[in-house]
């Protein structure tokens, strides 16, 4: 072999490449997916996305019909017992 580089070896170099990057942002984008639908969620996400007052979601709360956590004052619930509460009602 003598080490001259030609079009050809540049040309699967590239699309060596490419696959290699599809690969990468396919692998990334499965991870963020888990950031984008957390399984807790805070208080204000979930009156939004319920359409429902503070009291309302206090109440869920106090009557232990969702399950939460408080973290330095700021509430989370578990959003598929949201999911479930919300589906057994209907």
């Amino acid at each position: 072999m003598n080490g001259n580089i030609t079009k050809d070896d540049l040309r699967q170099f590239g699309l060596s490449l490419a696959e290699q990057l599809k690969q990468i942002i396919k692998d990334n984008k499965d991870t963020k997916n888990d950031y984008l639908h957390p399984e807790w969620l805070k208080s204000r996400v979930v009156r939004k996305l319920m359409d429902m007052s503070p009291a309302s979601l206090q109440n869920l709360r106090i009557t232990g019909k969702v399950r939460f956590k408080k973290v330095l004052g700021s509430y989370y619930y578990n959003k598929s017992d949201l999911m479930n509460l919300f589906n057994d009602e209907n």
